[in-house]
């Protein structure tokens, strides 16, 4: 990388100054202060991986692209970045740049007027576009799978004359075609009929389709399984429980990741219902212009039966654009999920914070700059804090997107371009979720302690026998006895040897410890596969 420097400025000709005050006015900065400026247009070429792997990319090819050749890209790329999901965390995230780069939305452009030209070709009454033959169909769908990064890249140079995105797409596969007699032709029914619209929202829903399907869910499923796993490993691990704060009546460790993983396994059943939806119905969705140039065509069937080959889901009324009122109802849905796993990173913190849990830790890392000691719960805190930025910004889209005024104004598009960001951050967190949880290692001895220290939690099963067999003002008695006052195994063994209650009763009674007293949150835990479905869940109709 070409720097542009200059000579390293000595502290002070003043002693005992400050730079800053030994330079004179703070309205002007000498020369040697200037920051480093970066000559980006010496930095490498664009990386090719930005490439999506074609059906007939071998693995080593896939492979190539994503090592060697790519190194110098993303170090460099990365440092200069502005967001952090492209720099810092850029290899955690890097699978959705196909999907939501800029790279790959054009992608996408070019698949949806590849394939509106196919289907125009199709249409009997459309006589100026005859039937292709295999080989112009061969043709068009080699432009889809072999766009690389040097297409995008001239895409976005038309772009430059153009000042209009969808516009230089058209352009570009006019020129990509002209060399084809039989294309050559019918060049102009490129785009024929659409609004820039028509193309970007189908673009954006295979986009969101495709990115969920293949990168986002898979991951999301990963952390229901570890959860579940979590679940039955430590089932029968008692642990105190906790309420505001306080000691609460037991649970079981296995018993809580339970609870998670059926929350979260929950939420993956309700995007089975999300129907990722798409029109095609030109400048304000009546069909004006297709009516004019074709009257007898049944334009509506013929839009459903195109947005519906492409794995989208018809909406018939719309006004210049899709309403956008499934990618609310989507992100809603990511939302609920980043809220429940914000539940479980806070409390898998606390954990970590009362002992219950220790993590690994690997060689060469430092917990803090000056405490050699620490093992910060990072990737939970990690994973919080992307939770956090993910769920502004997908709350943000999902409040903005289904409004535009009348038939369309231009907000939604800006705010579109951001859809892989909110993802981003979703999945930098659950990967980080997912690392934490692999660290994690289950402390007996310090649960133990704790539940042999809080004998008052026996209170609630003591109150709760003697009311069954009509003792009078049973938690009154057990009340005095115990809230705010020091109670030991001895004084509730005392306590209950004294109550009138049938032998077998208070034998129960005796027997039962803070260990022991876990109700049925074992075989809860045990039986989490039950209610945890993740074949029908975590896929999109």
């Amino acid at each position: 990388m070409d720097v542009l420097t200059s000579p390293t400025p000595r502290a002070s000709r003043v002693r005992g100054a400050c730079p800053s005050l030994a330079a004179g006015s703070s309205s002007r900065l000498r020369p040697s202060f200037r920051p480093f400026l970066v000559k980006f247009g010496s930095l490498p070429p664009l990386r090719s991986s930005l490439k999506v792997s074609s059906p007939i990319s071998s693995a080593e090819e896939v492979e190539k692209n994503d090592a060697a050749d790519l190194a110098i890209w993303d170090l460099t790329s990365g440092t200069v970045s502005l967001s952090p999901l492209d720099g810092r965390y850029m290899q955690k995230v890097k699978d959705l740049r196909p999907f939501f780069s800029e790279y790959g939305l054009i992608r996408y452009r070019v698949l949806v007027e590849v394939k509106w030209l196919q289907k125009l070709s199709q249409i009997p009454e459309v006589v100026e576009v005859p039937q292709f033959s295999q080989d112009a169909h061969l043709f068009l769908e080699s432009i889809i799978d072999n766009f690389d990064i040097t297409d995008a890249i001239e895409v976005k140079k038309i772009e430059k004359i153009t000042n209009h995105d969808v516009k230089a797409v058209e352009y570009f596969l006019k020129q990509k075609c002209k060399s084809h007699l039989e294309i050559a032709k019918v060049l102009e029914f490129f785009h024929f009929a659409c609004t820039s619209e028509d193309i970007n929202n189908l673009a954006h829903a295979l986009s969101l389709k495709e990115a969920l399907s293949d990168v986002v869910f898979p991951v999301m499923v990963d952390l229901c399984k570890e959860i579940s796993t979590m679940a039955k490993e430590h089932a029968h691990i008692p642990m105190l429980s906790h309420t505001h704060g306080q000691p609460a009546s037991p649970t079981t460790l296995g018993k809580e990741m339970a609870n998670f993983a059926v929350r979260l396994s929950e939420r993956g059943k309700a995007f089975s219902k999300i129907r990722i939806l798409g029109k095609f119905a030109g400048a304000v969705g009546n069909y004006n212009a297709h009516k004019v140039a074709y009257p007898d065509i049944n334009w509506k069937c013929i839009a459903a039966e195109f947005v519906q080959s492409l794995g989208v889901d018809f909406n018939a009324y719309v006004t210049q654009i899709e309403p956008h009122d499934y990618i609310a109802e989507l992100f809603n849905n990511i939302i609920q999920f980043n809220n429940i796993l914000t539940d479980l990173d806070r409390d898998i913190w606390s954990y970590i914070s009362l002992g219950y849990f220790k993590q690994i830790t690997k060689a060469g890392e430092i917990g803090s700059s000056t405490m050699p000691h620490k093992v910060n719960p990072i990737d939970f805190e990690n994973s919080e804090g992307n939770l956090c930025l993910a769920n502004a910004i997908l709350s943000a889209l999902s409040m903005k997107l289904p409004i535009s005024r009348m038939q369309r104004d231009l907000t939604d598009s800006t705010v579109l371009r951001n859809l892989g960001v909110g993802l981003g951050y979703s999945l930098l967190a659950y990967k980080s979720a997912l690392q934490g949880i692999k660290k994690l290692q289950v402390n007996e001895s310090r649960l133990n302690e704790d539940l042999d220290q809080t004998w008052e939690v026996l209170a609630e099963p003591i109150q709760t026998v003697m009311r069954r067999h009509a003792v009078p003002e049973a938690y009154e008695k057990l009340k005095e006895l115990t809230r705010g006052r020091e109670v030991s195994k001895q004084s509730i063994r005392e306590f209950t040897e004294s109550l009138d209650l049938p032998e077998e009763a208070k034998a129960i009674l005796l027997n039962l410890t803070p260990n022991s007293y876990i109700g049925e949150a074992e075989e809860l835990a045990k039986s989490v596969d039950e209610a945890v479905d993740l074949v029908n869940g975590f896929k999109l109709p």
